[in-house]
């Protein structure tokens, strides 16, 4: 039974100043998939991000929101549909924990109107999931790193929505919570979501992500499904550096390799 597509990208050229057009990106993500994009510093993958999510024009191309042209649908419909979290967020004015998480109902509120006891339990659930539960009247100023990109998460947990887009989203984050909030992630697809992450580590894309779009510093790139694009060639071209490939209990673990150095056959 083939799934619903929520996010589709039509000939889709980012806009990197100073760059040439690249692919034209043109793939399709549907209800329980993972994908991961990986890239190299300045490849194009927040870019990307933002353009999926309608908060930059791309130089060519649509987004389809399901279905629809992304450009003509209205901010507050897109983010019932679509949950972002940003890789740096501004603390610009005073609010607390539970005040925050509250902030991804608001799509779903009238002008005028308060949260309800339903909306109060959706954010108190998620802030508990992101173990941010005894902090909910804690200003967001005196957080953390680790914790402000937890309450990132629980905030965009509330929004409900279909769609997953995370740029980094084990950024700050110490070796338990970035499992905690991949296993949330897996939980999320398999509920019906989908989900794209722009990640930096090979291992976690290999382990979480069903699907890989590999974007390069000249612009090109290729996607599919995960154990077609885990290429050591492939990788190596991505990120200019040889790699050593382990075997662990069936899963691929790639290491970076330091005794050769990176010699590029092209």
């Amino acid at each position: 039974m083939s799934r619903e597509i929520l996010l589709t990208a039509e000939q889709l050229h980012i806009d990197i100043p100073g760059r040439g057009d690249g692919s034209a990106l043109s793939f399709s993500i549907a209800r329980g998939q993972i994908w991961g994009v990986l890239g190299p510093n300045g490849a194009g993958k927040t870019t990307l991000l933002h353009s999926l999510a309608g908060l930059r024009k791309p130089r060519s191309g649509r987004v389809l929101l399901k279905g629809r042209d992304l450009r003509q649908q209205r901010r507050r419909h897109i983010a019932q549909q679509m949950a972002v979290v940003f890789q740096e967020r501004p603390d610009s004015f005073p609010a607390t924990v539970l005040e925050s998480a509250m902030i991804g109902r608001h799509p779903f509120l009238s002008a005028w109107d308060m949260e309800s006891a339903d909306d109060l339990a959706i954010a108190r659930e998620a802030l508990a999931r992101m173990e941010l539960a005894g902090k909910e009247q804690q200003l967001v100023s005196t957080l953390s790193g680790g914790e402000k990109q937890r309450l990132a998460i629980a905030t965009a947990m509330t929004q409900q929505a279909d769609l997953w887009l995370a740029d980094e989203p084990g950024n700050h984050l110490d070796l338990h919570h970035q499992v905690a909030v991949m296993g949330m992630m897996r939980e999320q697809a398999a509920a019906g979501s989908a989900v794209l992450l722009c990640l930096h580590d090979i291992n976690i894309a290999a382990r979480y992500c069903d699907h890989l779009l590999l974007l390069y510093p000249d612009g090109s790139a290729c996607w599919g499904e995960a154990g077609t694009m885990l290429q050591t060639a492939a990788l190596e071209r991505l990120y200019r550096q040889p790699l050593r490939v382990l075997e662990d209990q069936g899963e691929r673990v790639f290491l970076p390799c330091t005794d050769r150095p990176y010699c590029d056959e092209d």
